[in-house]
């Protein structure tokens, strides 16, 4: 494995795309252990042939679909009726949008994109700063990864076979701390740099009750999805193909804004999102053969158990290596890579994998964030025009109220599991 990780960290550097990397710094491995290379297209075909896995194409189109039935406008008018009225107004609207997503989405990159373009040049308008803009947009982003559908925490159930139905109830909790968070932070950065609110007094109840019927349909989805998942009507993977059809019948039907031009451009998209997204598995799952025949995550076990009699230390030193690693490697390959190796050492040491796939998702969701290669950083800041530097500036008082709230859901684990042993007992 040492060849491997060698030729692994070299291409990382030369900036090879990342699929490419894992794959191609994996062969060695096979070469040298004298395993025919036939190994490795079978490996990366078997890897694609998972029945959770269609939850991943299903909840990515179905979120580009929503996207296009103009739930997003009628989201932000209703966050706008919110918090319009609260200091930094325009900033805290894109916190309760970026919740409000969630249910739509889920996915960091493609709402901090969407927000970018809408709500960027607004602010830029009222006078926030390219940093600040784009970093509370990218850092919104975790918000909408967190609160389900997350299409992250469906790869880190299905790569973990942890129930997902467990892991979108244990989402809701902390999804709605980091907004609050967020929101705290953002207060603090509106008042030292005088953001003003965007409305003179708070909306009416009946305004913010015409503006939550308008939402309603959006609202229901992901109530409807774990209804249907809790009561056994589908698995996660039907989950997402009713996902889509319901996405279908309200941008069509009820809200009559989704065309068949816009319908042919939504599966374009969708067709480049997901072609990234399985090239990336197919290509963890060689490394992840190779990283399990070698026996590395016994290793590491025995190494970072050692590392102290605690397992809360323990726990904070894997979390503080996915901080790191996350700065380097993308989300995706992070969750086929990591999980099969942290997953067994937390279940060792007594934690609940849902709590660690809270904990995991947070940080490695995180990592898009942060410089140098994140990629929800790149694309506002890209939108926004925006130098880096100005925005890791701006984005670290966020990142710093993330961590926090990491670290008290890492030691207080009934905030994440309440939820999901209510809805689907202990």
């Amino acid at each position: 494995m040492g060849v491997v990780g060698i030729l692994f960290l070299i291409l990382l550097v030369l900036g090879l795309p990342l699929a490419f990397t894992i794959g191609i710094s994996s062969v060695p491995y096979f070469i040298i252990d004298g395993i025919p290379l036939q190994v490795v297209v079978q490996k990366m075909i078997s890897s694609t042939q998972s029945f959770p896995l269609l939850a991943v194409p299903f909840f990515v189109l179905a979120g580009n679909l929503m996207n296009e039935t103009g739930i997003t406008r009628r989201m932000i008018h209703f966050a706008k009726l919110m918090t319009g009225h609260m200091r930094g107004g325009l900033a805290q609207v894109s916190l309760v949008l970026s919740a409000l997503m969630g249910g739509v989405s889920g996915s960091a990159t493609a709402d901090a994109a969407m927000e970018a373009r809408i709500l960027g040049p607004d602010m830029i308008k009222q006078g926030y700063s390219k940093g600040f803009i784009a970093a509370i947009l990218a850092m919104g982003g975790l918000i909408t990864a967190t609160i389900p559908p997350s299409v992250g925490l469906i790869l880190y159930g299905v790569t973990g076979e942890v129930s997902i139905g467990r892991l979108f109830m244990g989402g809701f909790i902390p999804g709605l701390m980091i907004m609050a968070g967020m929101m705290i932070t953002t207060t603090l950065f509106a008042k030292k740099r005088g953001y003003v609110a965007l409305t003179d007094k708070p909306a009416s109840p009946k305004e913010i009750w015409k503006g939550l019927v308008d939402c309603f349909w959006a609202l229901m989805f992901p109530v409807i999805l774990i209804v249907g998942i809790r009561s056994g009507a589908f698995t996660a993977s039907e989950a997402g193909a009713f996902a889509v059809v319901y996405s279908f019948v309200i941008g069509k039907f009820v809200y009559k804004e989704l065309t068949y031009k816009k319908l042919w451009l939504v599966l374009r998209q969708s067709a480049k999102d997901l072609g990234v997204i399985m090239f990336i598995i197919i290509c963890a799952a060689v490394f992840g053969y190779a990283v399990v025949t070698d026996r590395l995550p016994q290793f590491l076990s025995s190494f970072i158990i050692g590392i102290s009699g605690s397992r809360y230390v323990v726990l904070f030193v894997i979390l503080a290596f996915l901080f790191v690693i996350g700065m380097f490697m993308e989300a995706t390959a992070n969750v086929l890579i990591l999980v099969p190796i942290f997953l067994p050492i937390v279940k060792q040491l007594g934690f609940d994998p849902v709590h660690f796939g809270m904990l995991f998702m947070l940080i490695n969701t995180m990592g898009g964030m942060t410089p140098p290669v994140g990629v929800t950083m790149y694309t506002t800041c890209s939108l926004l025009d925006c130098p880096i530097e100005t925005y890791t500036k701006d984005a670290i008082p966020y990142i710093a109220s993330v961590l926090i709230v990491v670290a008290i859901l890492a030691l207080f684990p009934q905030i994440v599991l309440c939820l999901p042993n209510l809805v689907f007992g202990a």
